[in-house]
């Protein structure tokens, strides 16, 4: 079970990096949302999954499944439309907290950046006080989540 709250952001937060990647990704389903993934760090370790989403928004079933670069490969080729890219990294909010944080297809004209944080329970979600450098919230926007963006390719008419 995941339970996670996102938000908008205008930049990257000057906060202690623990972890950076290239990510590329796209969806094989959006309803159910069937995601494959490839990580690929500075270090050069590249990792690959296929993701399986439920139905809900601050808390959801996600099944993470390893799979092989072979793998990512035959299902990106079964895609309908290109990858998404993000530079993605993932920061030590004071608490403990890890906030993730993405520039989604930067390179175009239609890129936005966002952030998630993920909690142990939706008590510590609820009480999760967000940094004043998170932007707009959209947990529970239903057509802000990357499995839309997928569809529509731009965010400009998801909020």
């Amino acid at each position: 079970m995941e339970i996670e709250r996102q938000f908008l952001i205008g930049k990257f937060p000057d906060l202690r990096e623990v972890y950076a990647a290239q990510v590329w990704q796209g969806y094989l389903s959006t309803a159910p949302v069937v995601r494959i993934r490839r990580f690929s760090p500075p270090s050069g370790e590249d990792r690959y999954e296929l993701t399986v989403k439920g139905k809900g928004t601050l808390v959801r079933t996600e099944v993470n499944i390893p799979i092989d670069e072979t793998q990512f490969t035959e299902m990106a080729g079964l895609l309908t439309r290109a990858l998404i890219h993000k530079d993605y990294h993932v920061y030590e909010l004071p608490d403990g907290l890890k906030l993730e944080c993405s520039a989604v297809d930067a390179e175009t004209d239609h890129g936005f950046m966002y952030a998630e944080v993920e909690f142990g329970s939706v008590e510590e979600a609820k009480a999760f006080v967000p940094p004043p450098f998170l932007g707009r919230e959209v947990t529970e926007v239903r057509r802000f989540s990357m499995s839309q963006y997928w569809i529509r390719g731009t965010l400009a008419d998801l909020l």
